[in-house]
């Protein structure tokens, strides 16, 4: 068994406009990642589409039946001030979903130790009833529902190394004891979310703010002394990544300074963790990045820990 790989053409067809920062181009470059010698051997299923049931289980049905009539067929549609829709939005929006479930099913049943959905757009910051930072359905929370809705688990936790706090996740999360969302992000910073005292009902909620230009260092420690912990003592069924790699040193919408290594070093932790607690089952989702190298290196290393698992 190894890392499976979930993504679908559609996902290119999500046409954010001239010189929007959440572009096609951030899909081709982890697809020639994903043709580098070392994960060209990696199998590629295509990402089906969620429905409305599965969106629906995080997201107001109002809300998920409003976007999916609001798609243009020419121009485009602002959800929110940077989250827009095209005509070929439909596809990708729902792809980018139903990617994590597909990546869900594969992984509880046991055929591959883990996967990586390679999908546009992100999703951490879409609300119940709300678009948000790029973000129209939370793509990462759908997965977790599933996970447990679907196939019986009670326990999912995510982990978001996103730049960006992830304040849709935590929404969706943060009145269920039973759901678990720890998350490094810079602050101060887009959305203005995640302080650490915001902490869930149960204190199932960990926010670790970085101060700006924070690097390794404070990342690590980050991880080592409090999400690791925590999760170990959660104990969750089924581990998800929220995998934003705009926390890269070489990022141009932040200020922190994480490397390649940094990724390698969190997903490999993660991995290790998951190994002990749920059986090694971790899904991984694409969330920020918006530096070509920076994602293309982050992806990369990310992809070398999930497979050596």
């Amino acid at each position: 068994m190894t890392t499976l790989i979930f993504t679908h053409h559609d996902c290119f067809d999500h046409d954010t406009g001239p010189g929007h920062p959440e572009a096609p181009d951030r899909l081709t470059v982890v697809w020639q990642v994903l043709d580098r010698p070392e994960f060209r051997d990696l199998e590629r299923r295509s990402a089906p589409e969620a429905d409305v049931e599965q969106l629906s289980r995080v997201h107001d049905r109002q809300y998920v039946e409003a976007v999916l009539q609001a798609v243009p067929e020419d121009g485009y549609v602002r959800l929110d001030g940077d989250t827009l829709l095209s005509p070929g939005s439909r596809g990708a929006i729902l792809r980018a979903a139903g990617s994590v479930c597909a990546a869900v099913d594969a992984v509880l049943a046991g055929e591959a130790t883990n996967a990586f959905c390679a999908v546009r757009p992100c999703g951490h910051h879409a609300e119940p009833a709300r678009a948000m930072g790029f973000c129209v359905f939370n793509n990462i929370a759908v997965g977790a529902e599933h996970a447990r809705k679907t196939h019986g688990l009670k326990r999912v936790a995510v982990v978001d190394f996103d730049v960006h706090h992830g304040n849709g996740t935590q929404a969706m999360f943060a009145d269920d004891p039973d759901l678990f969302f720890a998350s490094t992000h810079q602050s101060p910073l887009y959305p203005g979310t995640g302080n650490s005292w915001e902490r869930g009902v149960d204190d199932n909620i960990l926010n670790l703010p970085l101060e700006p230009y924070s690097g390794s260092v404070e990342f690590r420690q980050a991880v080592e002394r409090a999400i690791l912990p925590a999760l170990e003592a959660f104990q969750p069924e089924l581990l998800l990544i929220s995998a934003g790699f705009d926390a890269h040193k070489r990022d141009p919408l932040a200020q922190l300074g994480l490397t390649d290594e940094d990724f390698e070093w969190v997903t490999h932790k993660l991995v290790d963790l998951a190994d002990r607690v749920c059986g090694g089952r971790v899904v991984s989702a694409l969330e920020g990045g918006y530096d070509a190298t920076g994602l293309a290196e982050g992806c990369a290393a990310h992809l070398k820990a999930l497979m050596r698992a």
